[in-house]
């Protein structure tokens, strides 16, 4: 009788570790297109959101040529001048990097607003339930990423960047 315990449990001991083999088996480092962001070297969440001036724009339709993304909203002292150096370098590029300020929670009317008062013309899109926020993790405001040509993150800065120059020189060579 004991041996009949014994020889079960070594079935089911064996059952339960071939499967745990097989369900880790795939578990490691994953390739660089299956990494989550908000990491560098992830491949940056897709979203589609409404822009301030009522178009849809969608990271994936992005692909091709290098993205600044930067979470942000009015009230944040730091996003306000923050957004001075933002549009001086989306000047200084000449179109070839797309600049989306993507505030978080705020109405359309307030963003746009303030876009209008401090000349801002490149894209600003509204993450009005978070949602995008989320899925880049953001704690602070605010936070910048860099998304190169194949739509992996390349450069990830919790703060504001303290000029025009920093950003540009993050730009060169994607």
């Amino acid at each position: 009788m004991v041996r009949k315990q014994i020889a079960w449990f070594n079935r089911r001991l064996l059952v339960v570790l071939v499967v745990l083999c097989w369900c880790f088996a795939g578990c490691g480092k994953p390739s660089v297109a299956l990494e989550v962001a908000p990491r560098v070297g992830a491949l940056a969440p897709d979203f589609n959101l409404s822009t301030t001036e009522g178009q849809e724009v969608s990271l994936d339709e992005l692909r091709g040529q290098p993205v600044v993304l930067c979470f942000w909203t009015t009230v944040c002292g730091y996003c306000r001048i923050q957004m001075s150096y933002l549009q001086e370098a989306f000047n200084r590029t000449g179109g070839e990097v797309r600049f989306i300020a993507i505030d978080l929670g705020e109405g359309e009317p307030t963003v746009a607003q303030f876009a209008r008062d401090n000349g801002i013309n490149f894209t600003i899109a509204l993450d009005q339930d978070l949602s995008v926020g989320n899925a880049y993790n953001v704690s602070y405001r605010p936070t910048n990423f860099i998304v190169d040509r194949e739509g992996v993150i390349r450069y990830i800065k919790p703060g504001p960047f303290s000029s025009a120059g920093e950003l540009l020189a993050l730009l060169e060579g994607l």
